[in-house]
């Protein structure tokens, strides 16, 4: 039986990944490291901001100091705060999602590779954040996606906040990278695909693969737990 459901945040609950890889390029650019749609969807878009920095110094594409990492990063989220304001919402059937869910007594929890205070923006500006009882970013986690680190961080502050004993598998975390899909694998959960960011094709280690929220039932995330 279900008893927990993780959301991943960008590409599953806000439509913010394009704004990620437009504010990247923005800071990017100096430095001669523009990443095209194609290669930034296919390797790095499941990577926190620190991890796609380090990626790229590591491949040779990007000539700075690891001191600078961090400035840069703060570079890019000032950059995507003010982006996102102008561009970003929900994704069409969340909302309604989170409150069958509610409706349910399932309780919920986010583990995202954005960060807390990019994540705070989209939830208190569309008043959501009620709905979860944990949040878990980037910068509250030693190890992003593909590690299990953070979903297992979020279910721990579920069991603490609530005094219960919930395991891995019975919960089901709602994805759209093969990153976050690994991840939720590793640590012993469910995993749900959303073909928000990739075709199915790309999702196959899921559980389940679905096109929209609208076709997830309370039934069929039991069934997953099962």
């Amino acid at each position: 039986m279900i008893k927990a459901v993780i959301f991943d945040f960008d590409g599953v609950i806000t439509d913010s990944e394009i704004i990620h890889f437009r504010t990247f390029n923005m800071v990017l650019k100096p430095f001669g490291a523009v990443l095209s749609r194609k290669e930034y969807y296919a390797n790095y878009l499941g990577l926190s901001d620190a991890d796609l920095i380090k990626q790229l110094i590591a491949e040779g594409r990007l000539d700075i100091d690891n001191a600078k990492i961090e400035e840069l990063c703060q570079k890019k989220n000032k950059a995507f705060e003010k982006l996102l304001k102008e561009d970003g919402n929900l994704i069409d059937g969340v909302r309604d999602f989170l409150a069958r869910l509610k409706e349910n007594n399932i309780l919920m929890a986010i583990c995202s590779g954005a960060l807390l205070s990019e994540i705070m923006l989209v939830l208190e500006d569309s008043r959501i954040e009620g709905f979860f009882e944990s949040v878990v970013s980037a910068d509250q986690v030693k190890k992003g996606k593909p590690h299990p680190e953070g979903f297992l961080l979020a279910l721990k502050r579920v069991n603490k906040k609530h005094n219960l004993n919930i395991q891995p598998k019975d919960c089901v975390v709602v994805e759209d990278s093969r990153w976050g899909l690994q991840a939720a694998n590793t640590a012993g959960m469910h995993s749900l695909a959303i073909t928000n960011s990739y075709e199915a094709k790309e999702l196959k280690i899921a559980d389940k693969i679905v096109d929209h929220l609208d076709e997830v039932s309370i039934d069929m995330l039991h069934k997953l737990c099962n």
